[in-house]
């Protein structure tokens, strides 16, 4: 439910931003400008919390009003570099990274002025909790890089990076207003208590104080998934294993050596995946390296059994990894990775192309025994497509290294299975 909320809402803010989007583009400007333009734009909070220590006064938050309108502003920068690279088509594996980079130096010297604002002004236990929200902060987007280093899909949690600058820069701006209408000083006193238990400044301490437990809680909590999910795909991998391992195998392995000897050239093998079963109306299915995870695509049946004409086509994950639970494509999944372009070219008629890679096109149409599949060129033969595998090493997810696309269907005018291979 939160991910569909975030997919409709990342949507929504799109819709608003792609026109600011391409104008950024008409103006030549490039998604690594853009990035660069949200660091500086970071480093000029920064200047603001210095200015607020050095020139202002401890009742005087308006400081730290308008560095929260700044840091609000510097992180719609976050978005903007990607849609540019999307939209203007000047994606690269080294934006990504630089992309990556800034993003952590800038959340690193946004904490760094808010730290120094509040020992400054002598809110030291406060500080305290900035310094740990900066720690949780860091390890979310750690954990994250690091499983997905190894293969792992780790978004899940409360606090990534969208919801910090939210928080921050949302209640920063409320400090601010609201010092200007009671006071920079005010503070509330409970009879009996022998402290204050809230002044002006807790409105944007506060929240910290939630950002420090809420982000490393979200950084365990990702670690714990990770955890599950090597784990199931350690089994999956120890079953596909032991299927395998006969004495057949275990004399090829013997003799390895000596036809490595003999053949030195480097051969490929595909790994050994789990097929989907029992799938009553499924088209075809794609896998790929470095996981089990299948992705189906299946026919889109209404409830009276017609096809949907306006989305024909329903796609979804089998993760064998997490016990074979199926799971929906996000927002980012479908429109910039395993979607469909589908456009209806007749009465039971469809040509459809991958968003990814749209050169090849494929056919969703009946057989002559009336039922649905996908046609598509695999060889010099118009064949029912059964499978897709992609070969990946390395790469990311913006720009995987994928070595081949393999194709395999069958001929239906033989029964015969066909495959092609291709670099895409």
């Amino acid at each position: 439910m939160k991910k569909r909320f975030r997919d409709k809402l990342q949507q929504a803010i799109y819709v608003v931003i792609n026109p600011l989007v391409k104008g950024l583009i008409k103006m030549g400007l490039t998604p690594n400008a853009v990035t660069l333009i949200g660091f500086l734009l970071n480093i000029g909070v920064v200047v603001i919390f210095v200015t607020g220590v050095e020139e202002g006064n401890r009742g005087d938050l308006s400081y730290v009003g308008w560095a929260g309108a700044l840091i609000l502003f510097a992180g719609l920068f976050d978005m903007l570099d990607g849609q540019v690279a999307r939209l203007g088509n000047m994606g690269s594996r080294f934006g990504a990274l630089f992309d990556s980079v800034l993003d952590r130096y800038s959340e690193m010297v946004l904490f760094l002025g808010i730290c120094y604002y509040l020992i400054g002004h002598h809110y030291f236990l406060s500080s305290i909790f900035a310094f740990i929200a900066l720690i949780g902060s860091m390890m979310v987007s750690y954990t994250r890089a690091r499983a997905e280093g190894l293969g792992i899909e780790c978004k899940g949690g409360l606090m990534q990076r969208p919801e910090r600058i939210v928080i921050i820069s949302v209640s920063a701006i409320a400090c601010g207003i609201t010092s200007h209408f009671i006071g920079g000083d005010y503070k509330l006193f409970i009879p009996g208590i022998p402290f204050h238990v809230f002044e002006t400044i807790s409105i944007f301490t506060f929240p910290l104080f939630i950002m420090a437990i809420m982000t490393n809680i979200t950084a365990v909590g990702r670690l714990k998934d990770a955890k599950k999910a090597m784990d199931q795909q350690d089994q999956v991998t120890r079953v596909i294993r032991s299927a395998t391992t006969t004495p057949v195998i275990a004399l090829l392995i013997m003799v390895m050596p000596v036809m490595t000897m003999a053949n030195v050239q480097k051969v490929r093998t595909e790994p050994v995946f789990p097929v989907p079963q029992n799938i009553p109306h499924m088209l075809f299915y794609m896998q790929r390296t470095p996981n089990a995870n299948t992705i189906v695509y299946d026919l889109n049946l209404q409830k009276d059994g017609t096809l949907d004409e306006d989305q024909p086509v329903n796609i979804y994950w089998i993760r064998y990894t997490e016990n074979g639970e199926k799971k929906g494509l996000n927002y980012i999944q479908r429109k910039f990775a395993y979607g469909l372009k589908v456009k209806q070219l007749a009465k039971d008629r469809y040509e459809i192309r991958s968003v990814a890679y749209d050169k090849k096109k494929m056919y969703l149409m009946r057989s002559a025994q009336g039922d649905y599949h996908i046609y598509t060129q695999i060889g010099t033969v118009m064949a029912q497509l059964n499978r897709i595998y992609l070969q990946i090493e390395g790469g990311t997810f913006w720009f995987p290294n994928v070595v081949y696309i393999e194709m395999k269907g069958v001929d239906p005018a033989t029964g015969k299975e066909i495959k092609e291979q291709f670099k895409p």
